[in-house]
């Protein structure tokens, strides 16, 4: 059994809390946050001991889940490694990318496994569409938020659009040709809301719209490809399959006929719902995450994705900025 310890336990937190305590594979040996008041409640909340020392914590432990704002996740990140320990780290990774090449580094040198939270990967919804994507040509996401004091320390792009940004990473295999981006800072210092343009190498263009003002939450991405379209609803958990066959003798019930014209045929429209089984999705990555650690294995989302994404969006926070000197 891993031996497992959780930094941070503010609202995230608390739900990593929650799910270790579901996973028997883990002994829970407790938990570490800077805030006492807050670690006061928590402890008593949840009846697990509370560590006055992050490095003694560390030192009692297998694992490190790292739940604290970005602003720490390096130098929790790197003292968990430097004493070769397993370490699980929430999106996104880190603060810069300076920050993110020495993690990899000492995370080599350490030898141990590390993933990075990006909890949309274990979405249900998401996991029962990836066997139907086959080089999708065209990605549209929109992830929109209520407004939210938290998590305005950073721009919505590190804040939400990473989330879409890792999707995107995940199912294109091909390198970045273009970046287009524009956004707003509206109620904070940094954008609330902004959009991006990414073209890639083999012609697939993702459109991704991320907002921290809107008036009603939306968590969807469209997937368009050759005869066939896929719509993952991440907040409600649905997924709708669109795909283009040959006529069949028998046309399904839940398909149609399209005349394509004269001389170019006809296809049938298949309209598919799959059934979606319930998931805990935050604790999927963690049961994953034990996995692979476990048996030796690639962690699902790895130090180098959450490089990848981080890398992504701040190249999209600079086309922002630059947009932005360029009006004034």
């Amino acid at each position: 059994m891993l031996k497992i310890g959780v930094l941070g336990v503010g609202h995230l937190g608390k739900i990593h809390l929650k799910c270790i305590q579901e996973i028997t594979d883990f002994e829970l040996v407790g938990f570490y946050d800077p805030d006492t008041v807050n670690a006061d409640k928590i402890e008593a909340e949840f009846g697990i001991k509370k560590w006055s020392s992050l490095d003694d914590l560390i030192d009692a432990v297998d694992v490190v889940d790292i739940v604290t704002p970005t602003i720490s996740h390096f130098d929790c990140a790197s003292k968990a490694l430097k004493k070769c320990r397993h370490v699980f780290i929430e999106k996104p990774i880190v603060t810069s990318l300076e920050e993110a090449r020495e993690l990899i580094k000492i995370a080599g040198e350490a030898n141990v496994k590390v993933q990075v939270g990006h909890v949309e990967r274990f979405n249900p919804a998401f996991l029962a569409a990836e066997s139907s994507f086959d080089r999708p040509m065209f990605i549209e996401s929109h992830r929109l938020a209520q407004f939210n004091p938290r998590g305005t320390d950073v721009p919505v792009i590190l804040d939400l659009m990473i989330h879409d940004i890792d999707i995107v990473l995940s199912v294109v295999k091909s390198n970045i040709k273009k970046i287009s981006a524009s956004g707003v800072a509206v109620v904070s210092d940094t954008p609330d809301i902004a959009n991006a343009r990414i073209e890639f190498d083999n012609g697939c263009v993702a459109n991704l719209t991320a907002s921290r003002i809107s008036l009603k939450n939306m968590r969807k991405a469209r997937f368009f490809q050759r005869d066939a379209y896929i719509s993952v609803d991440f907040l409600k958990k649905e997924l709708e399959v669109v795909k283009i066959t040959d006529v069949e003798k028998d046309v399904t019930p839940l398909g149609f006929v399209l005349d394509l014209g004269p001389g170019k045929g006809t296809k049938q429209i298949n309209f598919e719902k799959p059934e979606i089984k319930p998931l805990n999705a935050i604790k999927a990555e963690l049961e994953s995450f034990h996995s692979a650690i476990i048996n030796n294995t690639v962690p699902p989302v790895t130090i180098n994705d959450g490089y990848s994404a981080l890398e992504l969006a701040h190249k999209i926070i600079e086309k922002i900025n630059q947009t932005a000197s360029n009006i004034i």
